[in-house]
């Protein structure tokens, strides 16, 4: 929104008293920043500047109290991801059975052998 298009204070302290905050911010109320002479145009609110920079001092509070939410998720998560890595039994690597000595294979197939030719 350009300068052009900003609400008046006056209109930006009216949304933010009806609670109308996307509206307010849509209008540029964080873009305000207080002039001489603004605490008297509207004859019932003299705190005029104050409480619009209340106002943005509530949503830039919020806004920051969101991210360090949103940052402590992440954390969380992350540390969550590395503990489960951490208690996962390690991969197993594919070894493949190494082959019997070729002494050890010849006594294995002679109780093959063996055996079978008394067992039919």
């Amino acid at each position: 929104m350009s300068p052009s298009d900003t609400a008046s204070p006056a209109q930006l302290l009216a949304l933010v008293l009806d609670d109308h905050w996307d509206a307010a911010l849509a209008a540029g109320l964080m873009d305000y920043v207080p002039q001489p002479g603004d605490e008297h145009l509207l004859a019932d609110h003299p705190d005029l500047p104050q409480r619009l920079q209340h106002a943005q001092q509530q949503l830039q509070r919020a806004w920051d109290a969101r991210e360090r939410y949103r940052q402590r998720g992440q954390r969380l998560a992350r540390r969550a991801a590395e503990r489960e890595a951490r208690r996962a039994p390690p991969p197993t690597p594919d070894i493949q059975k190494p082959a019997l000595p070729s002494a050890a294979a010849a006594i294995l197939a002679r109780a093959k052998a063996k055996a079978a030719g008394r067992f039919p």
